[in-house]
């Protein structure tokens, strides 16, 4: 016992000694460092949790986005194929076109050439034979006259009068010097070739050149007849070159106007085939760079998946290999405070806190005035090492116990009242806070989960949102584009309406007009022809100009005729026409309603669909900020202590622990003084 008190009282005059100054031990700071080490690696954490929470919502938001991206890529992409298979379609089939439209043309072309050199030839071969029937007219004229004159009375030509045929007649006008011997020859052939026409067309009887023998009037007759005939053979060869020439115009107008129609047609196919070729060109560039797009965006997504599951299990292998070694630090704090606290106190314990700091006039009297300076002593290295404001005042309020006590039963019960009410004190923080951080997890895990929750379904939401606008802005365009061609279409259709109305008024008008016409010729050639047929006019009648009236007549009734029928072929094409164009419009009308009309449907429908996703989404927004709101709260209340729950906890226990070893020393005096007499420690010396 007395070895004991000596021990106390040596340890108080150490403590007096200037080497006794206030000098944290090594053990102390090693302890020290581990919780500022530990407090370092849970801030670490903390920071990594924050950054690795940042980087899974960018990965989310990205991965969502890119999925958007590449469904709309998927979309642009059939579009495109399609308007390109759309497009070779067309332009094979304008291909096909140009190729027999350019067939044609050259047919066209190789027809009008063959026309125009036939024209040619039967137009110097009736110029060869007007020539020749207009001099053979001049001559038989010519020697009509002469023979007339000289029959009158001349006296130039005597061997004429004596002339029993035509060939005489012509002989004695040769050597009469009034005919040349060519003229006389070529007149001479045409009587023989006219004789032997008569001799196959008559019957068996009397030789025909007995018609030319006789009187000088029957050679003028058959002059005269010969004369008739060369007209007649002349004006049937001019109006057979006029309706060759007619009809060689019609046909070359027929040919150019196919040619220039089948010209445009072809220019308006290769503008076509130009159009589809530029727009096939675009949407493959379109494609091409479409493609790579989503190619592009598919790899991302891949490599996005994968750096992100690379950055969790970083994330998740440094929380594991950061959580290892807070066990190692908080196991190895605890080995040493458990294992060197009586190490400590014998190697470094007299280069503790001295008393002097107590106070300057306070007397070590006895052993139980060195306990109270031990319990302060060691109330306030626990206050310095942990730190607290409430430790450092009840070290105060307990000096300042010890100087105001006087010599009771138990010198140290107000002491061990002010511990024990501390100890109280930390304990009810400690069930508070552990209270309280209960409820922070419990209501931030909850406000987290929904959270996210809220936050995926917004997303959903306003990705179903933009999907159902874009379908619905495609499908408006598309009606937009449609109704366009309807109003188009029916603006064509009032065109061929009214064109149509005026081609059957023209026709109709036209068509009367020729009949009338063709009727009116009819009715002329009757007269003409029963007039001429009688034969037994009381006057010179002209029966040659007559003929000729006739002939012009019929060959106007056959243009007439022709006209009529090509104007009626004509209309009838243009009413088929314009019937089988009446049916597709019909048709392609009643196809293009419809689409306008469910396409409208199918809008509507999305935008009513837009119209209740939008008002979900205003729902999960109200409510995403609300649980946002009560989140900041909850991160204000439970966050507001810049000291982590798991420190604190350990302090408050380390503070707890300290003060109930002070309670232990006090308790331990108690016991001792009771055994004892009680006795002045300077006295005992």
């Amino acid at each position: 016992m007395q070895s004991a008190i000596a021990k106390m009282v040596l340890l108080a005059f150490l403590a007096f000694s200037p080497a006794g100054a206030s000098v944290a031990s090594p053990i102390e700071k090693v302890v020290q460092m581990i919780s500022d080490l530990e407090t370092k690696i849970i801030g670490e954490g903390t920071e990594a949790q924050k950054v690795y929470d940042e980087h899974s919502e960018w990965c989310s938001d990205r991965s969502t986005n890119l999925g958007f991206e590449i469904k709309t890529g998927k979309t642009e992409v059939a579009e495109l194929k399609a308007t390109i298979e759309s497009e070779t379609s067309t332009m094979a089939a304008l291909e096909t076109k140009i190729e027999e439209l350019s067939s044609d043309i050259k047919t066209d072309e190789a027809d009008l050439d063959a026309a125009t050199k036939i024209r040619a030839k039967e137009a110097s071969d009736f110029a060869a034979e007007e020539k020749e029937l207009v001099e053979v007219i001049s001559m038989l004229e010519r020697a009509t006259g002469i023979l007339e004159k000289e029959m009158k009375g001349g006296a130039s030509m005597l061997q004429l009068k004596n002339a029993n045929n035509v060939a005489d007649a012509l002989k004695a006008m040769v050597q009469a010097s009034v005919m040349s011997s060519a003229d006389a020859g070529r007149l001479t052939a045409m009587v023989q070739t006219s004789q032997s026409d008569s001799d196959s067309d008559s019957e068996m009887g009397a030789p025909a050149a007995a018609v030319y023998e006789g009187h000088s009037d029957g050679i003028i007759g058959t002059l005269e007849g010969l004369t008739e005939k060369a007209e007649a053979q002349l004006d049937k060869a001019r109006k057979t070159e006029s309706t060759a020439l007619q009809n060689y115009q019609m046909l070359k107008q027929s040919l150019t106007d196919e040619i220039e129609y089948a010209n445009k047609d072809m220019d308006k196919a290769k503008k076509g085939l130009s159009e589809a070729s530029e727009k096939k060109s675009a949407a493959e560039g379109d494609l091409s760079v479409t493609s790579k797009d989503l190619a592009e965006d598919i790899k991302t997504k891949s490599t996005l998946h994968h750096d992100c599951m690379n950055a969790a299990e970083e994330f998740e292998m440094a929380t594991k290999s950061r959580g290892e070694e807070l066990k190692a630090l908080a196991t190895a704090k605890k080995v040493i405070t458990e294992a060197t606290s009586g190490a400590a106190s014998q190697s470094y314990g007299l280069d503790q806190v001295s008393f002097l700091q107590l106070s300057a006039g306070t007397r070590i009297q006895n052993g139980a005035d060195l306990a109270k300076f031990e319990v302060v002593r060691f109330i306030r290295d626990l206050a310095k090492k942990s730190k607290s404001t409430a430790l450092t005042q009840l070290a105060s309020r307990v000096a300042s116990a010890i100087r105001l006590s006087d010599n009771t039963a138990d010198p140290f019960a107000k002491v061990k009242g002010l511990i024990s009410d501390m100890i109280a004190t930390l304990e009810s923080d400690a069930e508070a806070d552990a209270s309280q951080k209960a409820y922070c997890d419990k209501e931030l895990s909850e406000a987290n989960a929904k959270k996210d929750e809220l936050t995926a379904e917004k997303d959903k939401l306003s990705t179903k949102i933009a999907q159902a606008k874009a379908k619905s802005s495609k499908l408006k365009g598309e009606v937009a584009t449609l109704q366009q061609e309807l109003a188009s279409m029916a603006k064509s259709k009032g065109e061929a309406d009214k064109l149509r109305a005026e081609e059957k008024a023209a026709f109709e008008t036209n068509s009367a007009e020729m009949k009338q016409g063709i009727d009116g010729v009819k009715m002329a050639l009757k007269v003409l022809k029963e007039y001429y047929a009688k034969g037994a006019a009381a006057h010179g009648a002209a029966e040659g100009a007559g003929s000729g009236i006739i002939s012009l007549l019929e060959v106007c009734e056959s243009d007439f005729t022709k006209g009529l029928t090509e104007m009626t072929a004509e209309e009838d094409s243009a009413a088929a026409d314009y019937e089988s164009y009446s049916k597709e419009y019909e048709v392609e009308t009643a196809m293009k309603s419809q689409d306008v009309k469910y396409k409208t449907k199918e809008a509507a429908s999305l935008d009513k669909t837009v119209s209740e996703l939008s008002t979900d989404l205003s729902s999960v927004s109200d409510e995403l900020d609300a649980v946002l709101s009560g989140l900041d709260k909850l991160h204000k209340m439970c966050d507001a202590k810049a000291e982590p729950y798991a420190e604190r906890k350990a302090r408050r226990e380390s503070e707890i622990e300290g003060l109930k070893q002070a309670l232990e020393i006090l308790e331990g005096e108690t016991v001792l003084l009771q055994q004892t007499s009680r006795r002045s420690l300077r006295g005992r010396h």
